[in-house]
C-alpha cells in the first residue's frame, strides 16, 4: 500500500470529484482512478461507490478512509519530528477557529513563531461542529473553540480564557449616552449578529432568553468583519465577545457598554485530537498557550475600552 494511493482517496474525500482530486493532487485523473482501483484490489474490498461521477465511499470504503487519514497524520508527524532533530521545528499548522476566537488567534501564533521561525500557519474559519469533525479526519491539528459547552468528543483540552460580552453601539444613538446596559434593553435594539448555525450566537440567544428577551436581528452574518461593517454602515449595534475588541478595537462614532455577567459564561480553548504520539506542531501551540496569559491581555484591553482602572 503505498501513501500517495492514501492521499488520494483523501483528496477524493475533500473535493468529492475525481476531476478535482486529481488536480490537488497534481496527477491526472486516469492515474488517480487508477491508483483507487489499485488500492480496491490490494485490500479485497470496493472502497468508492461509482456512476458517472463520483457517488460516496462504501461502508467499507469509509472505514478506509478513516485509517487513511490516521496513516496520512502519522506520516506527518513523523517528518516533523525528525525535521525538528535535524534543524528545529518546521511545518505547516493548521488551525481552525470559531469567528469569536479567530480574532485573538495572533496572541499564539506570533509568540510562537518567534520561537520556531521555520512553522508556517494554517488558520481557517470554522464553525464548533466543523472544528471536532476536522479534528476527527486529521484535517487540523488543533481547533479553538468554546470548550464548556457543547458536546466536543474524546479531544484534549487547553482552556484559554472565559467569554465576557459588551453591548457595541452608536456613540450618539439610543443608548449611546448610558454607562451600562440590561439583556432586555439591549434586545430593544437595531442588532447584527453572527447567524444562528454559530454556537456564540446559540449562546447569545441563551443570555437574551435569561432576561425574558428575544432578539430578531436586523443582519445576521457568519463574520465579524461584516458584523463591524454593518454597525458602521448601518448604525446597528451588537453584543461581542470582549476577545474581538483585541483586533477590532472600536469603530469610530461607536462606544462599547458593559452587560451583566449572565449566569453561565463560556471558556474558549484549544481543542486536539487524542491521540499518541502527540504532533510536535499541536505540542508546540499547547506549550506557547500555558505560557502566555490570554485572559490578562483581553482583560486589560477591555478595561481600556470601558475606560476602567487597571
Amino acid at each position: 500500500m503505498l501513501l500517495r494511493q492514501l492521499e488520494y482517496l483523501s483528496a477524493l474525500s475533500r473535493e468529492g470529484h475525481f476531476g478535482r482530486a486529481a488536480e490537488v493532487c497534481h496527477v491526472s485523473q486516469p492515474a488517480l482512478s487508477a491508483g483507487i482501483r489499485k488500492l480496491e484490489a490490494e485490500l479485497g474490498v470496493q472502497i468508492v461507490q461509482r456512476g458517472q461521477r463520483f457517488e460516496g465511499f462504501t461502508p467499507e470504503g469509509k472505514q478506509v478512509l478513516q485509517w487513511a487519514h490516521r496513516m496520512l497524520a502519522d506520516e506527518g508527524a513523523l517528518r516533523h519530528a525528525l525535521a525538528s532533530m535535524r534543524g528545529g521545528l518546521s511545518g505547516v499548522l493548521r488551525i481552525g477557529a470559531v469567528p469569536t476566537a479567530l480574532t485573538v488567534a495572533s496572541l499564539l501564533t506570533a509568540p510562537l513563531r518567534e520561537r520556531h521561525e521555520r512553522v508556517r500557519f494554517s488558520l481557517e474559519s470554522m464553525s464548533s461542529r466543523e472544528i471536532v469533525s476536522r479534528l476527527n479526519d486529521f484535517d487540523i491539528d488543533a481547533g479553538m473553540t468554546y470548550v464548556d459547552g457543547e458536546p466536543l468528543g474524546k479531544v484534549r483540552v487547553v482552556p484559554l480564557y472565559r467569554e465576557r460580552y459588551v453591548f457595541l453601539t452608536p456613540a450618539d444613538g439610543q443608548f449611546g449616552g448610558r454607562d451600562a446596559l440590561g439583556w432586555d434593553e439591549a434586545a430593544l435594539a437595531p442588532l447584527c449578529m453572527l447567524t444562528p448555525v454559530m454556537q456564540n450566537r446559540r449562546i447569545l440567544d441563551a443570555c437574551f432568553a435569561e432576561a425574558g428577551a428575544l432578539v430578531s436581528p436586523v443582519v445576521e452574518t457568519d463574520t465579524v468583519s461584516a458584523i463591524y461593517a454593518h454597525i458602521t454602515s448601518m448604525r446597528l449595534s451588537s453584543v461581542i465577545p470582549h476577545a474581538w475588541l483585541h483586533n477590532y478595537g472600536v469603530p469610530d462614532g461607536a462606544r462599547v457598554l458593559p452587560l451583566p455577567r449572565p449566569t453561565r459564561t463560556c471558556h474558549v480553548g484549544l481543542v486536539l485530537a487524542d491521540r499518541d504520539p502527540e504532533s510536535m506542531l499541536a505540542r508546540a501551540l499547547v506549550e506557547t498557550a500555558r505560557e502566555v496569559d490570554l485572559h490578562g491581555a483581553l482583560d486589560q484591553t477591555l478595561r481600556h475600552h470601558l475606560g476602567t482602572p487597571a
